[in-house]
C-alpha cells in the first residue's frame, strides 16, 4: 500500500512537470522524500538514474537536443514508476480519459444491413483459400479439382492431360527417386494423408490417366463411407446426371466456391475433394433428392400433405408443418461478420413429434435456404442453440447425428461459429457424448455463452434477439403459404428455356474454364488475363440467370414472404426494419483479385474458418 501511495503521489507531478527546469526535476527526483530508502521501487529507478553530478548543467547557448533528452529520461521515469499504477487505480474516475488510439467508431452505414447483392461482392475482407483471394498454389488445385470434375462430367479434357503428360515426362527420371511429397503439383506427389488409388501400380501412373473409380480414401479417414459412395455414384449414375446435378446444385453460387468449399475441407486435397464432391452430388440427388423435390415442392406440398386423405402423406405433411409454425427454428439478421444466424429454440423439440424421416427433410430445407441468404464473399452462417429450460425431454440424438453428418460430409464449410446458449449442468454429460462425434474442425467452431454479454462477442447488442437478452424486439410468426406465391411453377415453357439456357451457359463456362487452365499452364499472362476475364463474364451470367429461374423451380418460402429473400437475389436481413439503398455496389471479382469497392468500404475481418 506505501509503495502504491508513493506512486500515486508521483504520479500527480506529472502534469505540472513541464513548468519545471530539467535540473529542478533531476534535484526532485534525487531528494529522499521522492524516492524514501523504503519505497520498493528505490532500486530499480536508480538503475535507469545516473547522479546529478555526472549531469552536468547546460552552458548558454548550448543545443536544445540535450534538455529534451533529459525531459525525456526523466519522464519516462515517472511513468513507468507512477503513471501506469495511476492508471491503474483511477479507472473508476468519473472524469473522461482520452485513450491513446481511439476505436474506430460504429460505421453509419452498416455493410451487412439493408437490401443486399447476391450477384455482387461486399466490400469487406476476403478470407484466403476463397474466390478473389487466392495463392498461385491454391489456385493451381482449383485447376486441379476442375479438371477431374470435367472428366467426370463426361467431358473431353485430352488437351489439358496432353499438356500434363508431357510436363510429367521431363520431371520423370528425378522424380521417381525422390521420396514423394506432399505439394502443389498434380495432387501433390502422395503422402498417407492423400486419398489413394486401388491399383498395384497407381503410384507410378498418371493420375489423370488412371480410372475415376479406382479413387478411394483409407479406411480410416472415411468416417461417412465416402469413397462407396464416391464408386457408387460413378456406378449408378451417367456423366451427364453427374454433370446436370452439379450445375443444379451451384444454384446462384460462383462454381468456384463450391469447389473450393470441399478442397478446403480437405485441406486442398485433391483427389479427396473430388470423393467429397462427388458423393455429396449423389447424396442430394440419390437419397435425398434436395432439387428435385425438398426445394421444388417447399412448404406448399407440406401443407398440402397435411390435409390429405393418406393417413401417411397427412402424417408427414403435419409434422413439417408443426416445425414451421411452432417456431422450433428461425433466421433473423446476421452478426458481426455478415453471416446469417439461425436460433434453434432447443426446449420445443420432443422427438415423439415428428418422425425421423421428416426431421431429416425439414433440416436439409434449412440449410438450403440459408444458401440462398449468403451475400459474398460471406459462406457460412452462426447456429445459435438457445438452451433455456431444456430438458431432458428435449434430447434426441439422431437429428444431431444428421445434422453433425451434413455439415462435415455435405455442406463443407458451411458453418460459422455454433453458440450453445445457457446450457444447464444436465447437458454437461449428453455434450461428453456429442463431442465424441465432432470433427475436431468443426468442434473448434462451438462455443458456450451463458449472457447476452457472451453473445456480443459474436453479434451487436442491438440485433441479439430480446428473448436471449438482447435489444431487437422482433418475434417469429409464421406467415401461411399463399394460394398464389407459386404460379409461376406451373408456367414449364417458360421453366424450360430458362434450364436451356442456362445449360447451354453452363457449357460455355466448362469451355471457358478449359481456356483459362490451358492459360496458366502456357505461363501467358496476357492470355491468362484474357481467359480469366472473359470466364468471370460467363460465370456472371449463369449466376445472373439463376434468379430468373429461380421462381419456376423453387417453391416460395417463409423467408420469402418475410421479404428476406426477394427477387432478382436482393436480401434484406431486417425487412421490418425498412429497407435502404443497396449495400453492396461493389465489383465482384470472380477469379483472381480481390474485390473493389466503389462505395461504403468498410474494413471488416471475418472470422469463418477454413
Amino acid at each position: 500500500m506505501l509503495a502504491c501511495s508513493l506512486s500515486l503521489r508521483r504520479s500527480l507531478l506529472l502534469p505540472s512537470a513541464k513548468h519545471l527546469s530539467p535540473r529542478t526535476l533531476r534535484t526532485i527526483i534525487q531528494s529522499p522524500q521522492f524516492f524514501p530508502p523504503s519505497s520498493s521501487c528505490v532500486q530499480t529507478h536508480r538503475t535507469f538514474i545516473r547522479p546529478a553530478s555526472v549531469l552536468p548543467s547546460l552552458p548558454v547557448g548550448a543545443s536544445r537536443n540535450a534538455s529534451v533528452s533529459a525531459w525525456a529520461i526523466a519522464l519516462t521515469v515517472l511513468a513507468l514508476c507512477g503513471g501506469t499504477t495511476w492508471l491503474r487505480y483511477n479507472s473508476d474516475s468519473t472524469e473522461e480519459e482520452i485513450p491513446v488510439n481511439p476505436p474506430a467508431s460504429r460505421p453509419e452505414h452498416d455493410p451487412f444491413l439493408g437490401i443486399l447483392d447476391t450477384l455482387k461482392t461486399m466490400p469487406v475482407e476476403i478470407p484466403p483459400g476463397h474466390v478473389g483471394n487466392l495463392s498461385l498454389e491454391q489456385e493451381a488445385k482449383l485447376q486441379e479439382l476442375w479438371i477431374l470434375t470435367l472428366k467426370v462430367f463426361g467431358v473431353n479434357v485430352d488437351m489439358l492431360e496432353r499438356a500434363r503428360s508431357k510436363a510429367s515426362s521431363k520431371e520423370s527420371a528425378p522424380q521417381e527417386k525422390k521420396k514423394a511429397k506432399r505439394g502443389f503439383g498434380f495432387f501433390g506427389g502422395g503422402g498417407k494423408d492423400t486419398a489413394t488409388e486401388t491399383t498395384k501400380d497407381s503410384n507410378s501412373s498418371d493420375p489423370l490417366a488412371s480410372t475415376l473409380a479406382t479413387l478411394s480414401i483409407a479406411d480410416g479417414d472415411d468416417k461417412y463411407g465416402l469413397s462407396k459412395q464416391f464408386q457408387k455414384a460413378l456406378t449408378d449414375m451417367t456423366p451427364e446426371q453427374i454433370r446436370t446435378t452439379f450445375w443444379t446444385m451451384v444454384k446462384l453460387n460462383n462454381p468456384d466456391s463450391l469447389l473450393l468449399r470441399f478442397l478446403r475441407a480437405r485441406k486442398w486435397d485433391v483427389k479427396k475433394a473430388l470423393i467429397m464432391f462427388v458423393s455429396t452430388i449423389h447424396w442430394r440427388l440419390a437419397d435425398m433428392h434436395i432439387d428435385d423435390d425438398i426445394m421444388l415442392n417447399g412448404e406448399a406440398f407440406a401443407l398440402k400433405q397435411s390435409e390429405s386423405s393418406n393417413p401417411k402423406d397427412q402424417k408427414s405433411g403435419k409434422e413439417f408443418m408443426f416445425q414451421l409454425r411452432q417456431g422450433k427454428n428461425y433466421f433473423r439478421g446476421v452478426d458481426k461478420f455478415g453471416r446469417p444466424i439461425v436460433v434453434i429454440s432447443v426446449r420445443k423439440h420432443r422427438a415423439g413429434d415428428q418422425s425421423v424421416p421428416v426431421m431429416e427433410r425439414y433440416t436439409a430445407f434449412t440449410i438450403e435456404v440459408a444458401r440462398l441468404m449468403l451475400v459474398p464473399p460471406v459462406e457460412t452462417a452462426t447456429i445459435i442453440f438457445d438452451m433455456t429450460n431444456f430438458g431432458l425431454a428435449n434430447m434426441d440424438y439422431a437429428p444431431v447425428k444428421f445434422m453433425i453428418r451434413c455439415f462435415e460430409a455435405n455442406y463443407p464449410e458451411s458453418l460459422g461459429a455454433v453458440l450453445i446458449h445457457k446450457a444447464p449442468w444436465i447437458f454437461s454429460g449428453i455434450w461428453n457424448i456429442i463431442k465424441g462425434w465432432l470433427d475436431p474442425v468443426v468442434a473448434s467452431k462451438i462455443h458456450f455463452t451463458n449472457t447476452a454479454k457472451d453473445l456480443e462477442e459474436y453479434i451487436p447488442h442491438d440485433r441479439i434477439m430480446k428473448e436471449l437478452d438482447g435489444e431487437d424486439e422482433w418475434k417469429y410468426e409464421y406467415i401461411e403459404p399463399h394460394p398464389e406465391e407459386n404460379k409461376k411453377m406451373e408456367d414449364t415453357t417458360t421453366r424450360d428455356t430458362l434450364i436451356a439456357k442456362r445449360g447451354e451457359l453452363s457449357k460455355q463456362v466448362e469451355q471457358a474454364t478449359i481456356a483459362w487452365i490451358q492459360a496458366t499452364k502456357s505461363g501467358d499472362k496476357d492470355a491468362k488475363a484474357a481467359a480469366t476475364e472473359k470466364r468471370d463474364n460467363a460465370i456472371k451470367k449463369l449466376t445472373t440467370l439463376y434468379w430468373d429461374l429461380d421462381p419456376y423451380i423453387r417453391a416460395r418460402s417463409i423467408y420469402d414472404r418475410f421479404g428476406i429473400i426477394n427477387p432478382g437475389g436482393k436480401i434484406n436481413y431486417y425487412p421490418d426494419k425498412g429497407t435502404e439503398t443497396p449495400a453492396t455496389n461493389g465489383a465482384s471479382s470472380v477469379n483472381g483479385t480481390k474485390t473493389a469497392a466503389t462505395e461504403a468500404e468498410v474494413p471488416i475481418k471475418d472470422e469463418t474458418a477454413p
